[in-house]
């Protein structure tokens, strides 16, 4: 009798975890107007959101420390080589000490904008929907500054290329 209830907690568990997965991490299709942010670069210059209005903006906020952060960053590069012609700028949010950013991109270079957010970047990605801090957290933001698509967890190519396509088509 115990091994049944231990197996019924277990299942309860199992279901109350695929829900949450369902509601809070699931890719979320949303139309939010994208808040003004300004941070600085991995050259401590300031930079702000406004430098890219009018462009589709791909925002991916990561970390040093993130297996699925790292492993998606060869797909966010391909994505700014192959689609910044048609209007697209992937911009990368650091959650993560300076220090270890440095000296990550001195092994894995980025080639589209690296802003180092600290605390203010956490603070902008709860902003931007990521409720319960889930890193990666990615945001695609329409050339009208709404933010159209919310992501908690690594992307996909075909997941992100489903978003990206209607809007590079326009």
């Amino acid at each position: 009798m115990k091994h049944v209830g231990l197996i019924l907690i277990a299942l309860l568990a199992l279901a109350a975890g695929g829900l949450t997965r369902y509601l809070f991490i699931r890719p979320q299709h949303v139309d939010i107007i994208l808040p003004a942010f300004s941070l600085p670069d991995t050259n401590s210059v300031i930079r702000a959101s406004a430098e890219w209005q009018g462009k589709i903006r791909l925002i991916n906020f990561w970390a040093t420390w993130c297996p699925p952060c790292k492993k998606e960053l060869p797909l966010l590069t391909e994505l700014q080589n192959t689609y910044a012609a048609q209007g697209l700028v992937v911009v990368g949010i650091a959650l993560d000490d300076p220090t270890a950013v440095a000296n990550f991109l001195a092994s894995t270079p980025i080639t589209y904008p690296l802003l180092l957010g600290e605390q203010a970047g956490l603070t902008l990605a709860r902003q931007l929907g990521n409720r319960i801090d889930a890193i990666p957290f990615t945001v695609i933001v329409d050339k009208q500054e709404h933010i159209i698509y919310q992501h908690q967890g690594e992307l996909t190519k075909n997941d992100v290329l489903s978003v990206l396509q209607p809007l590079l088509e326009k």
